[in-house]
């Protein structure tokens, strides 16, 4: 008897579809540990990624599917999680990193940085394990806005250690050097100091999403990433205004040359100064998704000059908020891409 309800509850699981994935949870391996006792079916399910924005649905519809079943009468279900990682990461580079994410702009001024680093402490809070790597080998930012302008990163075994701060891991040429000193170099030493980054680097534990902070434009250093390392997607940051949307433009065009999946268009501030909708017509028009936007707000400038990244500064503000769905939306997009490619390592063998 107990054996008949536990497969009656699988079955019933089994017509539980994952809304993004269009396929069952139990296709999908993503139930676990299933028992059924005194009316109770207990299990787990194990999502693609911790920072899933659509948990209430599928724990909702389990819960639905589950309680038709005659004899059981409550259900208890156990969250985790385990991230797709990209096989072309794992086949060319021996890094314990799943995913390497790409953010980048046509041009400069549109607030990439600040959506970088908002962005990987929004996926840390979430739960995902997150790197935060700084491209912008030129003029690096990311130190300011993580608070991480003092001291140099410590070596150990021949591995720089990267600063742990907010839940992630962060690595960047400022960290490296004089915060007055220029830096004159050549696309050659960008290619170099990007690789360097990757190799030379103690990622010592599984990184779900490193998120690489790119610098402005169309120039050498998103080629040289796109030569080093397999990148599963690129984000587009712009901002409202036709003359940003055409250099969105570029920069979606550049990574399509690179045979880089685009994951979607962030609109960054929005609001009266900037207006509003060109990001999302611009997705439109391109068929990618669009990912959010993101209001203008001097909290985020605030908390980008108090190495205070606003996620963590004023976490309840409608901002914060913003923040925080744009990065589930990403994680999401991740887990799409990733679960419907022949590269990708699947659920049962990882995590």
């Amino acid at each position: 008897m107990a054996d008949q309800l536990h497969d009656a509850v699988m079955k019933a699981l089994s017509t539980v579809i994952e809304p993004e994935l269009h396929r069952d949870i139990v296709t999908l391996n993503m139930v676990r540990d299933l028992s059924v006792a005194d009316g109770v079916a207990r299990f787990t399910i194990v999502l693609t990624t911790p920072a899933c924005p659509l948990k209430d649905v599928i724990f909702k519809t389990a819960e639905q599917a589950v309680l038709n079943v005659p004899g059981v009468t409550k259900i208890e279900v156990k969250w985790d999680s385990s991230v797709p990682a990209d096989r072309r990461i794992h086949g060319r580079m021996s890094l314990p990193i799943r995913n390497i994410i790409a953010v980048g702009s046509g041009k400069g001024g549109v607030g990439k940085t600040s959506i970088s680093v908002n962005l990987a402490v929004s996926l840390a809070k979430e739960g995902a394990r997150v790197g935060l790597m700084d491209a912008d080998i030129l003029t690096p930012n990311v130190p300011i806005m993580l608070g991480l302008t003092h001291g140099r990163p410590m070596v150990k075994d021949g591995k720089i250690m990267p600063f742990e701060v907010y839940g992630i891991k962060a690595i960047s040429m400022g960290f490296m050097i004089d915060p007055d000193k220029a830096m004159v170099w050549r696309g050659p030493m960008l290619n170099s100091a990007i690789r360097q980054f990757f190799n030379d680097v103690d990622w010592d534990r599984d990184i779900d999403y490193m998120i690489v902070d790119l610098p402005p434009g169309t120039g050498d250093a998103p080629l040289s990433l796109a030569q080093a390392v397999p990148l599963s997607g690129a984000i587009i940051v712009s901002q409202p205004q036709d003359v940003a949307i055409g250099d969105a433009l570029r920069s979606i065009s550049m990574f399509e040359q690179l045979s880089v999946p685009i994951l979607g268009i962030v609109e960054n501030m929005a609001g009266d100064l900037f207006g509003s909708g060109g990001g999302e017509r611009l997705a439109n028009e391109k068929n990618v998704p669009f990912l959010g936007r993101i209001p203008l707000d001097v909290e985020i400038r605030k908390g980008g000059d108090m190495g205070r990244p606003v996620v963590i500064s004023q976490p309840e503000s409608a901002t914060a908020q913003a923040f925080r769905r744009f990065a589930r939306d990403v994680a999401a997009r991740v887990s799409v891409l990733q679960l419907t490619s022949s590269d990708v390592i699947p659920l049962n063998v990882i995590g």
